[in-house]
């Protein structure tokens, strides 16, 4: 096993990970759906470096996530009241949301995209770190661009040598590799579905009957 990779229990673990990410670091972390590559949206170097080690276009843009529902309005322009984003049937939880973007986000971080994604992951450590950090974390699926998602660590074996601390937590719950269910929902009174993932159908149906929100389709 490489030195750079410790068990979810290890003692001071968030610790740890704060020093590493406050030092342009990335790491490897498990959540509530697939592995991800985390870095700090505020340093722009390992921001960089997520997409170097993915081999992933700069085009391409990262999802963030938070550890409380307040930062969806820190970060973006939320269309649904934080009571509707807070009573567990979306955050936390395996969704991605896609609202507005807010101008304190570094003008590097998903350059000229006007909506910025983000997650609170159901994972007690992601949600412990992000709540200790106090600022966003860039996130993004722990694999090769365009390759599978990752449901253990050794999936992704391939990259531990280029990140400064891989968390294994084991075979992830879920094990499914379609990772969140990412909605835009930019629009106020719509929705639109950009990836069904995990627990789709039911995030539809939470939408339409308890937010009253028209799902949008798009034509190409």
């Amino acid at each position: 096993m490489s030195t750079n990779v410790v068990s979810i229990n290890d003692n001071n673990l968030i610790d740890r990970c704060i020093s590493i990410l406050k030092n342009d670091g990335v790491i490897a972390v498990p959540t509530d759906t697939i592995y991800g590559l985390a870095a700090l949206v505020n340093s722009k170097k390992a921001v960089q470096k997520i997409y170097e080690i993915k081999g992933r276009l700069f085009t391409k843009p990262l999802a963030i996530s938070v550890g409380y529902v307040e930062d969806l309005f820190t970060c973006s322009k939320p269309t649904l009241t934080k009571e509707q984003l807070s009573t567990g049937d979306l955050l936390p939880g395996p969704v991605t949301l896609m609202f507005e973007r807010q101008s304190l986000l570094p003008s590097y971080f998903n350059p000229n995209i006007n909506n910025i994604a983000i997650r609170i992951p159901n994972c007690q450590f992601m949600i412990e770190l992000a709540q200790r950090l106090h600022e966003p974390i860039a996130l993004t699926s722990a694999n090769i661009s365009n390759e599978p998602s990752s449901v253990c660590i050794d999936e992704f074996k391939q990259l531990w040598s280029q990140i400064d601390l891989v968390i294994d937590r084991g075979l992830l719950a879920s094990n499914d590799r379609r990772g969140s269910t990412i909605i835009d929902l930019s629009e106020k009174g719509y929705f639109h579905i950009q990836r069904h993932g995990i627990d789709c159908e039911r995030i539809i149906q939470y939408l339409k009957e308890h937010c009253q929100l028209k799902e949008k389709t798009i034509t190409l």
